[in-house]
């Protein structure tokens, strides 16, 4: 008898419980009618401000970003570790923005500019040094290091230095692939640029593209990207559209080979197409940011489909203005671009409608700081610096992280509304981990709480 007035009380407390989970979820269902905003709608600050440990005045912590699998590289290209700008780069856990380890080129000499550019992945991280004096002056190199160790793996030189190149004013990395941008590589009175194509794992130089149609002063290999086997080489001051009109152009990496030139529709003189490129899953990016669309050196990106060479869309800020420089960093991943103007706030958009769906904005963030320097993004955290913040001196340099997951948009849809609550009544009622949204292994009211407020507030 008592055991089975024991169970009838427990069924009573299941009972009981059982109705207080659905007053809530029929709370929730109420507050949450027809309730839909685009889940990137609104300005986003940042998560966490990364900063040197030794950073000081004039280092130009930021010229160049790069993240991936966690973890963020910065370059300060002016700082003094091995003489005046020397140069140094900087790795930081990405998802606390803790410091990890400080780079810093064996045998680096002044003037070295080592962080002119950076990239990173995995366990690899590149970094250039355009300056370095490789037998010639500034003919430029490039080093890869242990991402956690900062161990120098491989010193990165053509096999024919030219002088004056800038060997290392940018680099990208994938799949063990490692391209470096020499700008003004050639002879004299013809310097079109080149980008070298190096092995990671040898560091053995494979290969040197160069464009077929390239004529000095060109800047090919002033940005590039690589995704796959897919490299984009820009060239800002191509002349196709018109005097510094700027291009674009795809090469196979596997075979070294020529497969497109991109243009924009509207190219004009003095638009710098090909400043800054990046590339993801297909699409590239294409950065003119003296483009006037929005007024005079206002900006624009450009949208290709890295398959056939054709232009997609073109893309411009909801409230773009003359002089912002829209355009002057690009990033793509995971079906979103963020755009950086350097003069003004930092933009993503959707890549397949190119609907701007959020503003990244510092909270301390002040006129001349240059803000959105260069940025780059991976797995839901973006990375955007900010060259002449003044935290460890004059022109001492910053860097912020960005989370732009949407925790909330349990769908993945890109916009808060009744689907997601309806997701969310479904894992609660089940105790699944995924409703614990306050971490305390309890399903309950406060959850309910956590979850409302956060899809009240949106992301």
């Amino acid at each position: 008898m008592d055991y089975m007035m024991n169970k009838s009380s427990a069924n009573k407390g299941k009972s009981h419980a059982s109705s207080s989970k659905k007053c809530l979820l029929a709370a929730m269902l109420i507050g949450s009618a027809g309730f839909a905003v685009p889940a990137f709608g609104q300005v986003i600050n940042e998560d966490h401000k990364i900063l040197a440990s030794d950073g000081n005045a004039n280092d130009r912590f930021g010229l160049d970003v790069a993240i991936d699998n966690g973890n963020a590289v910065v370059g300060a290209t002016w700082n003094d570790k091995n003489g005046t700008n020397s140069g140094s780069a900087y790795v930081f856990d990405a998802s606390t923005g803790s410091q990890i380890v400080i780079l810093h080129a064996v045998g680096g000499l002044p003037y070295d500019t080592f962080g002119s550019s950076v990239a990173i992945e995995k366990d690899v991280v590149a970094v250039g040094a355009m300056n370095f004096d490789n037998f010639w002056v500034k003919a430029g190199a490039a080093y890869l290091f242990d991402r956690s160790t900062g161990a120098q793996l491989f010193q990165l030189l053509p096999s024919v230095p030219v002088p004056s190149a800038n060997f290392g004013n940018s680099i990208a990395m994938d799949n063990q692939e490692v391209v470096v941008g020499a700008v003004f590589d050639g002879i004299s009175g013809s310097q079109p640029g080149a980008v070298y194509h190096f092995d990671a794992t040898t560091g053995v130089q494979t290969a040197k593209l160069v464009a077929s149609d390239g004529a000095n002063g060109d800047e090919f290999g002033h940005s590039v990207a690589i995704d796959g086997n897919i490299v984009a080489i820009g060239a800002p001051r191509d002349d196709d559209n018109g005097n510094n009109s700027g291009s674009v152009y795809l090469f196979d990496i596997s075979t070294s080979t020529q497969i497109a030139k991109l243009l924009p529709s509207d190219g004009a003189a003095q638009d710098r197409f090909g400043w800054s490129v990046a590339i993801r899953d297909g699409v590239v990016a294409v950065g003119s940011y003296l483009d006037d669309d929005n007024g005079s050196n206002s900006g624009s990106v450009y949208l290709f489909d890295a398959g056939t060479g054709a232009q997609i869309s073109k893309i411009l800020p909801n409230s773009g203005a003359a002089d912002e420089w829209f355009g002057w960093s690009v990033a793509l991943d995971d079906g979103i671009l963020a755009v950086a103007s350097t003069m003004s706030d930092d933009y993503l958009f959707d890549v397949a409608t190119g609907t701007q769906i959020g503003q990244l904005l510092p909270t301390d963030v002040a006129i001349g700081d240059n803000f959105g320097w260069s940025v780059a993004m991976d797995q839901g955290i973006v990375v955007a610096s900010s060259l002449r913040d003044d935290d460890n001196g004059i022109d001492s340099g910053s860097a912020y992280l960005f989370d732009i997951s949407c925790r909330v948009d349990l769908n993945n849809d890109g916009v808060l509304d009744y689907g997601d609550v309806s997701l969310f009544l479904s894992l609660f009622n089940s105790s699944d981990p995924a409703a614990d949204w306050n971490y305390d292994g309890s399903f309950n009211q406060f959850d309910v709480s956590a979850f409302m407020a956060a899809f009240s507030e949106g992301c």
